[in-house]
């Protein structure tokens, strides 16, 4: 069986789970999550879009 999940639901559980057991501050979220849209703007943004679907179809390529 194969599950598929958005990426941008992947790293808000990986969000919530530093913020409630590393003692992530909620003003350090909103910096990382403002940094993420502003980086979405940039001409590195394809270059970061094609690592993390290699690194998706890598994942997704090994079997469990």
């Amino acid at each position: 069986m194969v599950l598929s999940i958005s990426g941008v639901v992947l790293l808000g559980i990986v969000v919530f789970l530093f913020f409630r057991k590393d003692g992530l501050k909620p003003s350090h979220a909103v910096v990382c999550a403002l940094f993420g849209f502003y980086l979405a703007g940039t001409s590195v943004a394809p270059g970061i879009h094609e690592g993390g679907a290699r690194i998706a179809q890598m994942l997704g390529g090994i079997a469990l």
